[in-house]
């Protein structure tokens, strides 16, 4: 699932180094793909480190749900197919499309319905301190937190999730995502076309997409 997604189970929750944690593991990513820790089974002396393991730990668990689920499977699947067509001469593989199209769609479904606000989420990561999240990143093993601190105070000042409340910005947005692997993933007219698969299947997926978080709200409840 994409960062508004994961923050969708814990909005309730008045703890921004919890907030913090459930996106950390994609946040981390974007910065820098070859970053990789595992704090997971890590205990600190500082509540608020353990407050961002313990988050970290949730989206470990949300994702594991959510790729294992038969909405997953059926929707990223169809996404792929559909947007085949679209995409053709692109070096974007197929399946990676299908997979992230389905996450911004969803994003999107959560925003357009007003299940989540962005403005909340983005006041809990602004709460956050950085000494304390140096102070996680060292602890996690990571010997150097610079990058990742520098890409994420472009992240909190960009407000880049608020665009993924329109809907036509979607194809642009999974551009965005795919600039980081192929260099020049698509064209404009590429880009026109899958804008087209996308507004129809996020009307399409628009009556039932909470199905999916009810799902994983109850196996949640059952670990």
């Amino acid at each position: 699932m994409n960062f508004l997604s994961h923050y969708y189970f814990d909005r309730d929750i008045n703890n921004c180094y919890h907030i913090l944690g459930i996106v950390l593991p994609d946040l981390l990513k974007n910065a820098d793909k070859n970053i990789i820790l595992h704090p997971e089974k890590l205990h600190h002396t500082d509540k608020n480190i353990n407050s961002i393991i313990a988050g970290w730990n949730k989206h470990l668990a949300v994702d594991r749900y959510f790729h294992s689920s038969d909405f997953f499977t059926i929707h990223s699947h169809q996404l792929k197919k559909l947007l085949l067509p679209a995409i053709e001469g692109s070096p974007v593989k197929p399946f990676f499309l299908g997979h992230v199209a389905l996450e911004l769609i969803i994003d999107n479904l959560l925003l357009t319905t007003g299940k989540i606000q962005v403005d909340d989420f983005y006041a809990h990561l602004a709460g956050c301190k950085t000494s304390v999240i140096d102070e996680f990143l060292t602890f996690s093993g990571l010997p150097d937190s610079t990058v990742f601190l520098n890409f994420f105070d472009d992240f909190k000042s960009s407000q880049y999730l608020h665009t993924y409340a329109e809907t036509h910005q979607i194809a642009y947005a999974l551009k965005r995502i795919c600039m980081r692997i192929w260099q020049n993933p698509f064209t404009p007219e590429h880009e026109a076309q899958m804008n087209e698969v996308l507004n129809d299947y996020r009307d399409y997926l628009l009556p039932d997409f909470m199905s999916i978080f009810e799902e994983i709200a109850n196996k949640l409840i059952a670990i």
